[in-house]
């Protein structure tokens, strides 16, 4: 049976005011809807399969009483990312008493985890209501801590067709410019680094460096 976590809610006063903060974050905006007396909003962070949902109407509890947390696989690219786009973070810190323990006095310690281990290091920020995020540091999963996947995911077949479209034609001009290879080799870090979030650019530079450096493709 699957069973997925899907939406997280979150209790707000000001709708707009959230959706702007929310939106400045870089989140995804799904759904806006507005109906008598009601306002549903559902936003996305980069890359989740877990969404979040505010509006008018939607829950009783208290706004600003949500606390959440976004895996990040960098905290420090991830905090000057968020202060890049004007949010206020706080500095690195770790855990006096392990990850998510504010049982002890004075729990958190200023800087990395001092043993750089994955879960052990975060920043924090707070939405204008007061909701309270943090962003932790996972570089590497442990032991059982991810499901298996027993079946493929079904492929979107629209979407993948214009992506190999765009690589056949970036392809084009390094096929034109270099010696003798196999289409494939270039194709697959540029797809991988597309489905990665880079743009069409960087993905011509990783595929190029890709087979500079594994394929040693010289130019003609």
């Amino acid at each position: 049976m699957n069973m997925k976590l899907e939406v997280v809610i979150v209790p707000v006063s000001d709708v707009d005011r959230a959706k702007a903060f929310y939106e400045k974050l870089g989140f995804r905006l799904d759904i806006d809807i507005v109906n008598e007396n009601f306002r549903g909003i559902q936003f996305t962070p980069p890359r989740s399969e877990a969404s979040i949902i505010f509006g008018k109407g939607v829950t009783s509890a208290r706004s600003g009483s949500a606390d959440l947390v976004l895996a990040v696989d960098n905290v420090d690219a991830a905090r000057e990312d968020l202060i890049a786009r004007g949010v206020n973070v706080s500095e690195v810190f770790h855990y006096a008493g392990g990850p998510f323990n504010n049982a002890v006095e004075n729990p958190r310690i200023v800087g990395r985890d001092p043993e750089g281990r994955s879960y052990f290091s975060f920043a924090s920020f707070e939405d204008p209501d007061g909701n309270r995020w943090l962003l932790q540091e996972i570089k590497e999963r442990l032991p059982g801590r991810e499901w298996d996947q027993k079946q493929a995911r079904p492929i979107d077949v629209a979407p993948l067709a214009e992506l190999l479209r765009e690589t056949s034609e970036h392809h084009d001009h390094y096929e034109k410019t270099h010696a003798e290879h196999h289409w494939w080799d270039w194709y697959a870090p540029y797809l991988s680094a597309r489905q990665n979030g880079s743009s069409p650019e960087e993905a011509v530079a990783a595929a190029n460096r890709y087979m500079d450096e594994v394929h040693h493709v010289p130019a003609k």
